[in-house]
């Protein structure tokens, strides 16, 4: 039996990301920390604002030198 939860999916407007510290959505997220992959793009990890200032700005992809 399908639940209305899978009917009606919760959808959030606006920029949402999971904080890599709280573990918790955030709507004003902050890019901390940029990782590299060998077999695709690489991830950009967000931060609340709460955490962002502990954590600090990291590299981002526009920050990374190509050779």
């Amino acid at each position: 039996m399908t639940t209305a939860e899978e009917l009606f999916p919760l959808v959030l407007p606006g920029r949402v990301a999971l904080c890599i510290e709280c573990k918790t959505l955030t709507r004003a997220p902050i890019a901390v920390r940029w990782i590299q992959s060998t077999s695709g793009p690489g991830a950009t990890l967000y931060a609340c604002p709460d955490h962002a200032v502990k954590l600090g700005a990291g590299p981002t992809p526009d920050d990374v030198t190509h050779r």
